[in-house]
């Protein structure tokens, strides 16, 4: 079973908080703007949680 990720990249402002709380999902690029799995395992779904909670944008959201 997958999880679903989407950020607004219009909201997003590249914080990296949740490169921290998903490091699988998440991460920054050489330019330092956040690049994202859209997809991943079920098994990554807390650490995703984490992440739309921590955002101090509110830019990521799982699609249920």
């Amino acid at each position: 079973e997958v999880i679903k990720t989407d950020v607004d990249m219009t909201q997003c402002q590249h914080y990296g908080q949740c490169v921290f709380e998903a490091p699988k999902i998440f991460h920054l690029n050489d330019d330092d703007k956040l690049e994202y799995l859209a997809e991943a395992d079920e098994s990554e779904r807390a650490n995703v949680e984490s992440a739309v909670d921590v955002c101090p944008m509110q830019a990521i959201r799982i699609v249920e």
